[in-house]
């Protein structure tokens, strides 16, 4: 089933996954992170055989966009590629929304290239600060490094809706939502899929999964890490914590509310003693099933807020993740606003 399923993925843009029965009793409304999206239909494709009273839709509308759905209590589970903001925490207590923030697995953010390119070797976080800072000029690859083609660089990437944009202009440039604009952005991975495909001098970045499945079109990219070490993306590299700064995390958010419902609470359960399986068969790395027990403590305790205060981090480890206090209220960021006030 779920080798059908992945296949399927490639085409997708947002599954309905609904009992035999002619009419469905109850719904659950899931949208988000294209990213999160393979896990969570996946689940939602054997729940939906398990449970033939229950109806359940999934999104895939971007991080943001399933947030916005989530803050305007649209659908009862947010999938996210990155952790809710502080905007997001801020509206959330306006509308009255207690949120329960669950990682499910770990991504390897996966920068890639055409299959036929044969001088890029590896990439550093420099080279790549170089290419997608706010203010680049490099159009390009001489201008990134001058040993190489001075070829126009085709550039595809997340869109400003997705939870993998917020995470990879974090680490590359230092700011969240911090990029160039001129390049060829989508909340849909297979777009940005066929476009690194048909271009031989492209560059683009989304998550592994979808890189897993095109193997036969693209070329990943060894990233230098903290230590100096070009490495590729695996299961591997991210358990070990060489794949840095782009092994991250990855959530979903449920409303508290919904869990009043027996069908929501009966698939937040089944999720996350699914999710470890289906992580890895759609190419994703599985929490240690020590942190899916955790998870599932917080959720039957019904323990709302968010690990981060409102703030995206790269390279945060599960166990420090599931040890740190929750929060309701956004953290003051260490920025130079927190810094006392000059003299006039």
């Amino acid at each position: 089933m779920l080798q059908t399923f992945t296949r399927r993925v490639g085409f997708v843009g947002s599954l309905l996954v609904a009992a035999a029965s002619a009419v469905a009793q109850t719904q659950i409304k899931i949208d988000g992170s294209s990213t999160v999206f393979p896990i969570t239909a996946a689940i939602a494709e054997e729940f939906g055989q398990a449970a033939k009273n229950v109806q359940v839709t999934v999104g895939e509308s971007g991080t943001s966009g399933g947030f916005k759905k989530f803050l305007r209590k649209e659908i009862d589970i947010c999938d996210a590629s990155r952790p809710i903001t502080a905007k997001e925490m801020e509206e959330a207590k306006a509308a009255g929304i207690e949120y329960i923030e669950l990682p499910v697995a770990f991504d390897a953010l996966t920068v890639v290239i055409h299959k036929d390119n044969k001088f890029i070797t590896e990439l550093t976080i420099a080279d790549l600060k170089k290419i997608w800072a706010p203010e680049s000029k490099v159009t390009k690859w001489n201008e990134v490094r001058p040993e190489w083609p001075a070829e126009k660089i085709g550039l595809f990437g997340a869109g400003s809706a997705s939870g993998t944009f917020d995470y990879f202009t974090e680490a590359v440039n230092g700011k969240s939502k911090a990029s160039r604009t001129d390049y060829t952005g989508s909340e849909d991975d297979n777009v940005l899929v066929q476009g690194v495909s048909k271009d031989k001098n492209s560059l683009g970045y989304f998550g592994y999964a979808y890189y897993a499945s095109n193997m036969d079109k693209l070329k990943a990219v060894p990233i230098v890490n903290k230590a100096g070490k070009a490495t590729l993306p695996s299961t591997e590299s991210v358990k070990d914590g060489s794949y840095n700064p782009f092994a991250r995390p990855i959530f979903i958010y449920i409303n508290k509310a919904s869990l009043a419902r027996p069908e929501v609470k009966k698939f937040a359960e089944f999720y996350l003693t699914k999710a470890g399986d289906i992580a890895t068969e759609v190419k994703y790395v599985a929490l240690p099933s020590d942190a899916y027990q955790k998870c599932l403590e917080r959720l039957n305790k019904q323990s709302t807020g968010t690990a981060f205060g409102g703030h995206n981090e790269a390279g945060v480890a599960i166990d420090t993740l599931l040890s740190r206090p929750l929060v309701q209220e956004p953290a003051a960021k260490k920025t130079e606003e927190a810094k006392p006030a000059e003299k006039k």
